[in-house]
């Protein structure tokens, strides 16, 4: 994990907005279309590598790839590269959370703009097993060449926590579905531990543990959320178990839609869960407006000693960028409670969730990741005066 005496570092997420001529290609393969492999793969080496180039310009400390080798969303990519998983034609019918019976009408009109992507039921129906071997060594191979003669500080590519690779499903194999989370977790460590291997952070993207409270729990049974979250935290160190928490980053947020989320569980109520990752760095969703007030928690919870803290204090679900005297307040409050060494600057979420799905406009995405690195820059003044680099 890089550690910084005299500055904030910067990093984000890190789903960005994919470029277009990327889109046409995966748009094509959707639909069944022949293409010409070479071709699309130099396409996609060339974005990397430009992402990769935008990304230390603008003044991102640790970064990503844009997860542009991931052809369905942030959690769903992993369906093509597990065994044992059928994915049926019969829609899954999704779970009406109480966000969404309080506020009906707002729904009705906004799922139909979201491009969700139809999807089926996802039933176990043999041993699960990672069979993405390739395409994973593809992800690593293209961001590594990417990153020769870039200076940043490290770089990471996010993949998917147990809990979110297939929170809804049917178990036709495994005795219960717990012990088909901890067959899941394993198979995933093989991502995990390959990602490691390759000199690269691994960060495990958990939207879908706070998220499941409001849909699955009808944001009502706290004790009954917490016992679903604490086996799958379990699951999830299972997955993680000998791997280096150093190289290990662990993101959770309450949904990438700028929906009311007035059903959230709160993060008092989860932090001690969350600490319980064996990761070396926590990002957790801080600059959105219902969960903003929540950097109190961290006046009574003790950040463990040698782990960081990387808040979100950039919002990926707004167009409007946000000033970096604020990115600064936030960065800095913070840090006078957990040590300013301890701190990164991040975002909330992923620009894009999927290929098709993106939050702000390209141009806003790059305005707001400068305004990131600049409220990081204020910061550290602040934090450290003359010293900050």
């Amino acid at each position: 994990m890089p550690v910084s005496h005299d500055r904030i570092l910067t990093t984000h997420v890190g789903s960005l907005v994919r470029p277009p001529e990327l889109t046409r290609y995966i748009e094509a393969i959707d639909a069944g279309v022949k293409i010409d492999q070479a071709a699309f793969d130099r396409c996609l080496a060339d974005c990397v590598a430009e992402v990769v180039k935008r990304q230390q310009q603008v003044g991102i400390d640790i970064i990503s790839d844009g997860e542009f080798g991931k052809f369905r969303s942030w959690s769903f990519y992993v369906l093509d590269r597990l065994a044992g998983i059928e994915e049926r034609a019969i829609e899954a019918p999704r779970g009406a959370g109480r966000d969404q019976l309080m506020f009906p009408e707002f729904y009705a009109e906004y799922f139909p703009t979201q491009k969700l992507p139809k999807r089926g039921t996802v039933v176990c129906v043999g041993p699960i097993a990672y069979k993405g071997q390739a395409a994973l060594q593809k992800d690593i191979a293209i961001f590594k060449a990417a990153l020769k003669g870039v200076a940043v500080a490290d770089a990471f590519l996010p993949v998917v926590a147990p809990a979110s690779a297939v929170p809804r499903h049917k178990n036709e194999y495994y005795k219960d579905d717990e012990e088909f989370l901890f067959k899941l977790a394993e198979a995933l460590r093989e991502e995990y531990k390959a990602i490691v291997a390759a000199g690269l952070m691994v960060q495990i993207d958990d939207a879908f543990l706070p998220y499941m409270y409001d849909v699955a729990f009808a944001a009502a049974d706290l004790a009954q959320y917490r016992k679903w979250a604490a086996v799958r935290i379990d699951a999830l160190n299972h997955a993680l178990a000998g791997l280096p928490e150093d190289r290990i980053r662990y993101h959770i947020c309450w949904g990438s839609f700028n929906t009311p989320h007035v059903t959230d569980v709160p993060l008092k109520d989860i932090v001690d869960l969350v600490l319980r990752v064996k990761a070396g760095a926590y990002c957790i969703e801080m600059g959105n407006p219902r969960h903003e007030h929540e950097w109190r928690v961290w006046e009574r919870t003790r950040l463990p000693a040698g782990k960081k803290l990387i808040p979100g204090v950039i919002s990926h679900s707004t167009n409007v960028v946000e000033h970096p005297e604020l990115v600064a307040e936030r960065l800095t409050r913070i840090a006078r409670l957990v040590g300013r060494e301890n701190v990164m600057g991040g975002t909330d979420c992923g620009f894009a969730q999927s290929p098709y799905v993106r939050r702000v406009h390209p141009s806003i995405m790059w305005a707001k990741l400068e305004a990131l690195a600049e409220g990081a820059r204020l910061a550290s003044r602040e934090l450290w005066g003359r010293k900050a680099a």
